[in-house]
């Protein structure tokens, strides 16, 4: 049995040691046939250059540098597509997630019969306002989203060959993970899981609120059909409203007096229609970047031992072809996606 450790890198320098060091402990008590890779998401700091230097102390060790960053997600989805084990492990490599947490996935995954198990926070980390606004933005989406995902679940997951394959299928340029995890299928089961609060994130305000939208849009057309009924019932209210003054002019002879009432019933509705172009733009956008077929990463180079390329390749889930540095200089590139 074969087991792949794979990590993303991001601001990730600092305990990237320790991660490798914990990591190969946890999984070579499970089985020696292993590997470990690293996916450089465009980190500004040289997270890359010390997973370079395990990678020529460790054969085991794959890294993949990807041209920019990309997103979190994506880079995920990247090396899951290069994994080639029996098992596969996500974690994230800021130690919050502790990767001894391996043992009681596969321990769990053996006795539920699962395809991928995945950690569960018992409580939400951070602040007063992360932890409402990761209420709020798990509350949302399961209520209109069509597939249901946990709250408070964590980054760390085990899952099988097959699972994987069929979630590395999905050919989305806008990826929310979560949610092609929870629509991918097969039999999944939770542990409940401790983090560890270490006072920093690289999800800013902006990052989480563009996450959201991105996961609602995806996972859900309710914005859409929210709009038709928001739509149907002013359309109502307006024509009682009209009836109604109509009446008392041709009955009562009573006008409506008040241009500010009238302004702020322009105001309103002008906010409603321009709010509801909005929701049908961002569908539009995504049915844009959707045709365009672009890949959703760029790999600049891909560093492992050539024996293991050609070991590991004729079985892994995506063509992977390492890239030297002069063909990198020469414009040639590997797309995932």
């Amino acid at each position: 049995m074969k087991i792949s450790v794979v990590t993303t890198l991001y601001h990730s320098a600092s305990h990237l040691e320790e991660f490798y060091a914990r990591a190969g402990k946890a999984v070579a008590a499970l089985t020696s046939d292993y590997e470990i890779i690293f996916v450089n998401d465009g980190s500004p700091d040289h997270s890359l250059d010390v997973a370079v230097a395990l990678f020529e102390r460790d054969p085991r060790v794959k890294v993949i540098d990807l041209s920019r960053n990309f997103n979190h997600h994506k880079a995920v989805m990247t090396g899951l597509a290069h994994a080639t084990g029996d098992l596969v492990f996500h974690i994230d490599c800021d130690l919050e997630e502790e990767p001894e947490l391996l043992v009681r996935f596969l321990e769990t995954m053996k006795k539920a019969n699962a395809d991928v198990v995945f950690g569960v926070r018992q409580s939400r980390k951070g602040g007063l306002c992360e932890r409402l606004s990761g209420r709020i933005f798990w509350w949302m989406f399961n209520r209109l989203a069509d597939c249901a995902v946990p709250a408070n679940r964590i980054s760390a997951c085990l899952m099988s060959r097959r699972y994987v394959r069929s979630l590395v299928a999905h050919r989305e340029r806008e990826v929310f993970l979560a949610g092609l995890q929870a629509i991918t299928g097969f039999k999944q089961a939770t542990v409940a899981a401790n983090t560890q609060w270490r006072g920093r994130t690289t999800y800013s305000l902006r990052k989480r609120a563009a996450l959201f939208i991105n996961a609602i849009t995806a996972f859900s057309n309710k914005p859409l059909v929210f709009i038709f009924y928001l739509g149907s019932a002013i359309s109502l209210i307006s024509t009682i409203a009209a009836l109604y003054l109509i009446v008392r002019r041709l009955f009562f002879g009573i006008y409506l007096e008040g241009w500010p009432s009238l302004i702020v019933s322009v105001w309103l509705l002008g906010g409603l229609i321009i709010f509801c172009l909005g929701v049908i733009g961002i569908y539009l956008s995504k049915i844009f970047i959707e045709s365009k077929q672009r890949p959703y990463t760029v790999i600049r180079e891909i560093y492992e031992r050539e024996e293991t390329a050609a070991r590991d390749n004729p079985g892994a889930l995506m063509p992977c072809a390492a890239v030297s540095k002069e063909q990198t200089r020469n414009g040639v590139f590997n797309e995932t996606g």
